[in-house]
């Protein structure tokens, strides 16, 4: 499958992390999304309703990466996967969280989890 939809560098605050001033305190993520899907209908028709709405699909993603904290950026990951999946149109998906403020005592730029996922 070649055709995507790709969100790039989602921004959210939210309150995940191991430790507790983390959860307390919150930080900013960095979500790209793309899901792999088949776009010749929608593109035949020039329908929305043939294809995932990215504008939608955003506010999902974003919603699911705001609420209910968890420790992991991976658990963040899979959930916003998850999401993802929930569209009939969706085949495949990856997923990449980013924290660009982690906890990490040495200079990074970036620290990041990437998975991909694909419909059963």
């Amino acid at each position: 499958m070649t055709d995507s939809i790709t969100l790039t560098g989602l921004r959210v605050n939210a309150h995940h992390g191991v430790y507790d001033f983390e959860k307390k305190n919150g930080q900013d993520f960095v979500i790209d999304v793309t899901v792999w899907l088949d776009l010749l209908v929608a593109a035949a028709s020039d329908d929305v309703t043939q294809t995932i709405h990215y504008g939608e699909l955003a506010e999902e993603v974003t919603d699911a990466a705001r609420h209910n904290p968890v420790d992991l950026i991976e658990t963040v990951a899979e959930r916003i996967a998850q999401v993802v999946l929930a569209h009939p149109p969706a085949l495949r998906v990856q997923v990449t969280v980013h924290k660009p403020q982690a906890p990490i005592s040495v200079p990074f730029t970036d620290v990041a989890v990437q998975i991909t996922r694909s419909r059963s």
